[in-house]
């Protein structure tokens, strides 16, 4: 992520009038209050992915307005999301007033008026994912009353969304426009199942959006689950509520099947701690075991028709580089 400001470079007279002048142009134009202004520091950075963008925001304590004449003078009509990392904070819109703590979602409109604030104790901390409106697949009457309002904390799909915006957050510099472009289509189709699921109205998603988050709680649920030698396509779907037909199809439209994205997620977690020096001592089965391989054969079968060598020779392979480091 670029940073678009760090107080802490600058004289604390010029710190205030400077955050306030970053955060109008990186996100949108407010009015700001600070409680303690001689001690204020906060911090933001950002990452374009296409018409989206994800910023990371840390803060002082601070009240911030967005009047209607604000809006009437400059509206770029954003839903901006907001995931809490740190920090009591409030927002007020649409006839809501919500109090967040860390873990929790929020939802505000940059076309309606808003008070936000950070009470502290200390600094407070957040992701905010900001994209134009039109590019939501929900219409405004759903979205509208949730406007100012909590949308569960960070578990089930939003543990996938939140999850997601902390690795965009830690990406490296090196993605194209065209990745670019993708991911953030990907996080406007997350932010749009975590609007959904807070009104039970998943089915007003369209079809391939409903797929393709459903297909990313797959994966994360794999992920999580890949120490468990009995996770397979009928564990899976039925943590999803889905048949196991349909969760082959969901796969199969993404050009994969369940096993694969097992074995997959499993044999790149072993190539690691075999890879780590710190593990060299761990036996070659003790890593299997960890991972969903509770039978050495099992393991060394399924390492082999992934890699074309063994668990042991790839270990090897690793140590000899090193000793020639």
């Amino acid at each position: 992520m670029m940073t678009v400001l760090d107080t802490s470079c600058l004289p604390p007279a010029e710190r205030t009038a400077a955050w306030a002048e970053a955060t109008a142009e990186a996100l949108v134009s407010t009015r700001m209050r600070f409680p303690d202004p001689a001690n204020f520091t906060a911090r933001i950075s950002a990452v374009a992915l296409g018409p989206v963008q994800l910023s990371a925001i840390s803060y002082a304590q601070l009240v911030s307005y967005r009047s209607a004449r604000l809006i009437r003078a400059s509206d770029p009509e954003l839903y901006q999301i907001g995931v809490i990392t740190s920090g009591r904070q409030s927002i007020a819109q649409a006839r809501h007033d919500t109090v967040v703590e860390p873990g929790e979602i929020v939802l505000y409109d940059s076309s309606r008026p808003f008070e936000a604030s950070a009470c502290g104790p200390g600094c407070c901390g957040s992701l905010v994912l900001q994209f134009p409106r039109r590019l939501l697949p929900l219409p405004d009457r759903l979205v509208a009353p949730l406007c100012g309002t909590a949308l569960g904390t960070v578990d089930g799909v939003g543990h996938v969304f939140r999850e997601t915006l902390v690795s965009l957050a830690r990406a490296d510099t090196d993605l194209t426009p065209l990745d670019r472009q993708r991911l953030g289509a990907t996080v406007v189709d997350l932010a749009a199942a975590v609007i959904a699921r807070c009104v039970d109205r998943t089915s007003a998603l369209p079809p391939e959006s409903r797929t393709a988050t459903l297909y990313r709680q797959v994966r994360a649920f794999i992920t999580q689950h890949l120490h468990d030698p009995g996770l397979g396509p009928a564990t899976v779907a039925a943590a999803h509520s889905i048949s196991v037909r349909y969760l082959h199809r969901v796969c199969q439209v993404h050009g994969t099947t369940v096993k694969s994205l097992i074995r997959q997620e499993r044999v790149a977690r072993c190539k690691r701690d075999l890879a780590d020096p710190l593990l060299h001592a761990t036996p070659v089965s003790a890593i299997g075991a960890r991972w969903g391989y509770p039978r050495a054969s099992d393991f060394t079968r399924a390492f082999r028709t992934a890699t074309g060598t063994t668990p042991t020779a790839y270990r090897s392979l690793w140590k000899d580089a090193g000793t020639a480091g």
